[in-house]
């Protein structure tokens, strides 16, 4: 989701959800595994019972991008709906300096004019078991935290392992409750991902990022790619079927995606680590990185373009981690989310048989300090190019070891999505590497000190921008056909490579190895230590407890609602011809210029002014769920995520449907606009069918 900041709206809004923290599951709270749907709820609150059926399909129509978001099925003959801001990595990709796709939108005439994405992979979850048992049996209580991290992680390759090979599918072990469940996730690869239509930026953004998290909104944040088998377009039996009306005020929807990540079973003493240091330390970097491209960028039109995708993303990281900083510089939310840790604890205490969980507090409290220990330590490197050179490097070696003592990233069951991005065609930018690894080689020497080992031995006697030029310069891995023959050729192609970047990761490979070790270490002893709290939550609020999101897809689902705001009431929906008055109530400010294919559709009396545009409802959802469907109960998809608003930027910690809101493109504006404005009947008769 695109994100902003308002920090008087902030403020108010974290000050209504102090009371959350006493209750297990608050309101229409929830991030809901498929398999463990909150059946219970919806029947006794809204009097629906969803059927083991009406959930396979639900959960077999959504899709996730590997780029990270969601989409859906849309049609019989493989259409995917997501949104514009999901798509635009793909759109940027495919985009030249004399052809923007992004800015100025694209629409295949005919199946034959669609355009193959170069790296796209969306993954369609078909089956889900829960391999627990199997994974903890692997960890002995006398296994060191190294020995049971390394223990589990077979466990899981093997699972994994002979489940790809018993089905064909791409398969993943998810780790649950911070470790208190492991579920087997079974996914259909799309690999052959073809653009269809996507409409120009200035609609899909209208507002930029001064409307940017705020409610009312205008967006056709909306983009319809096609998956293809075998050359042809696929056949898809889970689509949703496109409602005629959309959603009605009131009217209960559900939201089917895969949400990032959450942080709601954090400790007290984890949320003040993430306060007072490791968010901190996040958005130093960031806001140095987004510095740097807003300066790369100047540099002439061809580099605004080669940043823009880059510099998008991480002007919305920033802004993300910034709203997730001020939740938790909120003593309000810290003092409950304290009571809330408290009465669990005490209830442990209480109970005999809970007493073997009581250390995992002190535990967490531990490997916080010790994460914190670790800032400005590393000696990874953040830049596609060296990536790439990294990957290249660690593949030989690991591909040498059995499938299940490999990094989880080399085994057998991730390789094919591995390579997928490892021997991309995306173009590599170059001059812009250049400057990012110069800047982090500058950033190294500011954590680490100038006379420290590895920087020296990295910059090798020269300044961090002549040592990026000199790398950036003599590498040929910007070249697809060079990283497959590295890849191909194995350890000896690596380690007779004169490529310097090659050589900088042979070189590098020692330490940052060293260091994931460390790192492991840590995450296993949280993994055990949550397992605990998890087990204590179960003990204390039932098993109809949900976990955290993971970036696995989850349900999610609420009735579309307004909400009120410093005395207002902001109705649930816009309309198009409410976009139109948007435009003139702020002419003359950048991004609220509508498109002219926009003015000529409304000139023309093509366009119904009276069509409802964005929508909110109640749904909990996080980064990752943009490019969600929202569906009815009759499984008619009747919006598409790509927004929250500002009360919801707490949502990392706590969710409270008093005021935060999932925001949504109106099912009818995306059929309107595409039949209307952009004259593609065809592409609007194929919706749901």
């Amino acid at each position: 989701m695109k994100q902003n900041i308002s920090n008087s709206k902030l403020l108010s809004a974290l000050l209504l959800i102090t009371s959350l923290f006493s209750s297990a599951v608050s309101a229409d709270e929830g991030m809901w595994l498929f398999n463990d749907l909150p059946v219970k709820q919806l029947k006794e609150k809204y009097g629906f019972e969803p059927t083991p059926q009406w959930s396979e399909h639900l959960m077999k129509a959504a899709v996730r991008f590997n780029v990270g978001g969601s989409g859906s099925f849309i049609s019989s003959n493989g259409l995917v709906l997501t949104n514009h801001h999901v798509g635009s990595d793909t759109l940027q990709k495919l985009s030249t300096k004399d052809v923007n796709l992004y800015v100025n939108g694209f629409l295949a005439k005919s199946i034959a004019d669609e355009i193959k994405a170069p790296d796209l992979e969306l993954n369609q979850l078909v089956n889900i078991k829960d391999v627990t048992a199997d994974v903890n049996a692997s960890v002995k209580p006398e296994m060191k935290p190294a020995e049971a991290n390394v223990a589990r992680r077979a466990a899981i390759e093997k699972i994994e392992k002979s489940a790809n090979e018993s089905s064909g599918l791409r398969c993943n072990v998810i780790t649950l409750y911070g470790g208190g469940r492991y579920h087997l996730y079974q996914f259909k690869r799309y690999t052959d991902v073809r653009l269809v239509w996507s409409p120009e930026a200035s609609i899909a953004f209208f507002g930029g990022d001064a409307d940017n998290f705020e409610y009312p909104r205008f967006n056709l944040d909306a983009c319809i790619f096609r998956v293809y088998e075998n050359d042809k377009p696929a056949k898809i039996e889970h689509f949703l079927r496109w409602s005629q009306n959309g959603p009605a005020d009131g009217e209960l929807t559900f939201v089917s995606g895969s949400p990032g990540r959450t942080s709601r079973i954090f400790t007290v003493d984890a949320l003040k680590s993430m306060r007072d240091h490791r968010m901190p330390y996040t958005l130093d970097f960031v806001r140095r990185r987004e510095i740097l491209l807003q300066q790369y960028s100047l540099r002439g039109t061809d580099k605004e373009f080669e940043a823009k995708e880059e510099l998008f993303g991480i002007q919305n990281a920033r802004k993300a981690r910034l709203g997730m900083l001020q939740a938790l510089q909120d003593p309000a939310v810290m003092s409950a989310k304290a009571d809330a840790e408290k009465k669990l604890r005490e209830h442990v205490a209480s109970k005999p048989e809970l007493q073997k969980l009581a250390g995992a507090w002190d535990e967490i409290g531990a490997t916080s300090r010790d994460r914190v220990k670790l800032l400005g330590k590393s000696v990874s490197i953040n830049s596609q190019i060296y990536s790439y050179a990294q990957s290249l490097v660690q593949l030989a070696t690991e591909s040498e070891k059995p499938s299940s003592e490999r990094l989880p990233e080399y085994q057998d069951a991730g390789r094919e999505s591995l390579m997928l991005q490892l021997l991309s065609a995306a173009p590599v930018h170059k001059e812009m590497e250049q400057a990012i690894l110069a800047d982090n080689f500058s950033m190294m020497l500011e954590k680490r000190g100038g006379d420290d080992p590895i920087c020296q031995t990295i910059l090798n006697g020269k300044n961090p921008a002549e040592r990026a030029a000199e790398l950036v310069g003599g590498t040929n891995l910007h070249e697809p056909d060079f990283r497959k023959k590295l890849a191909e050729g194995g350890k000896s192609a690596i380690e007779s490579s004169d490529d310097p970047l090659i050589k900088m990761a042979i070189m590098l490979d020692e330490h940052i190895r060293a260091e994931r070790k460390v790192v492991e270490e840590i995450d296993e002893r949280e993994r055990q230590a949550y397992a605990k709290i998890a087990e204590a939550k179960f003990a204390a609020e039932g098993t109809a407890v949900y976990p955290d999101a993971t970036f696995s897809l989850r349900m999610a689902y609420g009735p579309v609602a307004g909400f009120e705001q410093g005395g207002v009431k902001i109705p649930s929906m816009t309309t198009i011809g409410g976009a139109f008055e948007h435009e003139t109530k702020h002419k003359g400010q950048v991004n609220y210029v509508l498109p002219e294919s926009w003015t000529e559709a409304k000139a023309s009396g093509k366009l119904n002014l009276k069509v409802p545009f964005n929508f909110v409802n109640t749904a909990d959802i996080i980064g990752g769920n943009s490019g969600s469907p929202v569906v009815n109960k009759d499984l008619e998809l009747v919006g598409l995520i790509f927004d929250g608003n500002i009360q919801s930027l707490s949502a990392d910690y706590v969710y409270d449907d008093r005021q935060s809101r999932a925001v949504s493109v109106h099912s009818e504006a995306i059929r309107h606009a595409i039949e209307a404005v952009y004259g593609a009947k065809d592409l609007a008769d194929q919706l749901g069918k």
